[in-house]
């Protein structure tokens, strides 16, 4: 299949010993693309004049040629691929500074306790990325869904959510990212708190409700101005329901529908997202958008392939994606002038959770909650 990643245009391919290899589109000979290949024995053949491949990108056979040292002089770009958690991951770097698997723990669970989907996004990851761990829109832009789709609604911090629109940021350093906090007022002196992971670069966690799956995101660029919105659903302490599975499968919570035979999502900016002002007007939608997806998907890609951050009113709701921004920034210059790793490539620093729960409103969160954003294999998240 095709692949292009980081604006690198590449295919990806399992041999007949079930090997996986990840190599330059374009055979060496006459730049065909080998997505046209013959996938035989062991490689790649390009249909063209018949030059193959192995998993490792290197040319194995050159049929016109009868002297072997021509096809080993030959090969293309490769990258490791291996497969975990049902999904196939790839290391684009320096070989040497390669870093461990991830440890996340929808990566970890059996796989009838996951469900993953991804989408194309028509804007730049970052952008998509700051939607994901800006917890306020939540309130407005989502507010039909949380009493109507099935995988979010009947949740009591619903209630907590539609009751204080003015949440309050706190965030808290941790050694692969950030806790993203939003405290509303709750019953009884209490404050709801919603906490959001991020893991650097791209991963996010967002806060369970009731005892509905888990979910987050992660962002894969395409090119600058394109990328893959990952989304995961998982229940550590249990097997996804069907009727759970049937509502991911039609693109309820924050998974989408598709354009058939494509990743793209049915409604998408061609399209106008499928506006409906008549449900905006009804309260039905807030902005007219179906769906949890499309509706952050649209109003993301509305900013431009590339937001113009020079034009940006930033308001204290906004800390979380001040700080992840200052974080990436650091991590740029200390490897660039130091060579010292980003955080996150730990497999320590994946196994968190998010979290929901209610505290007294003299605790701080991030002490009084320790326990509960950290991955403990079969045990519930901490939910309301």
């Amino acid at each position: 299949m095709r692949v292009q990643l980081f604006s690198e245009k590449l295919i990806a391919f399992r041999d007949t010993e079930n090997r996986l290899g990840l190599i330059d589109e374009f055979c060496a000979h006459r730049c065909v693309s080998l997505w046209f290949g013959r996938n035989e024995e062991s490689g790649l053949r390009c249909p063209y004049h018949g030059w193959k491949y192995d998993v490792f990108g290197k040319c194995v056979e050159v049929p016109s040629e009868e002297d072997p040292k021509f096809a080993e002089q030959i090969k293309l770009k490769s990258y490791p691929l291996v497969e975990k958690g049902g999904i196939l991951w790839t290391y684009m770097g320096d070989p040497k500074r390669k870093p461990p698997l991830p440890e996340y723990e929808f990566c970890t669970v059996d796989p009838e306790q996951r469900f993953i989907t991804k989408r194309l996004q028509e804007c730049n990851w970052l952008q998509a990325m700051e939607g994901g761990i800006d917890s306020s829109h939540v309130s407005f832009l989502h507010s039909g869904a949380l009493n109507t789709d099935p995988l979010f609604k009947g949740s009591k911090g619903n209630e907590y959510n539609f009751g204080d629109l003015r949440p309050v940021f706190e965030i808290t350093e941790n050694p692969g990212g950030l806790l993203i906090g939003a405290r509303r007022n709750a019953d009884n002196d209490q404050y709801y708190w919603r906490i959001t992971q991020w893991l650097m670069p791209a991963f996010t966690m967002i806060p369970p409700r009731a005892d509905h799956p888990v979910h987050g995101h992660f962002w894969v660029p395409i090119d600058d101005e394109n990328c893959w919105t990952w989304s995961y659903d998982y229940k550590a302490s249990r097997n996804l329901t069907p009727e759970e599975l049937h509502a991911m499968k039609n693109g309820e919570g924050i998974h989408s529908d598709y354009v058939p035979g494509t990743f793209i999502p049915r409604a998408n900016k061609s399209n106008d997202y499928l506006m409906d002002r008549e449900a905006q007007k009804a309260g039905i939608t807030y902005s007219g958008v179906r769906g949890i997806a499309v509706q952050d998907s649209s109003l993301q890609e509305s900013m431009g392939p590339i937001c113009d951050r020079t034009r940006e009113k930033l308001a204290p709701t906004d800390r979380g994606i001040m700080l992840a921004r200052r974080k990436l920034l650091e991590a740029i210059k200390e490897m660039q002038e130091e060579g010292k790793p980003p955080p996150g490539l730990d497999p320590d620093t994946h196994k968190v959770r998010s979290a929901a729960f209610l505290l007294p409103r003299d605790q701080a969160y991030a002490e009084a909650a320790r326990e509960r954003l950290r991955a403990k294999p079969g045990t519930p998240h901490a939910s309301i």
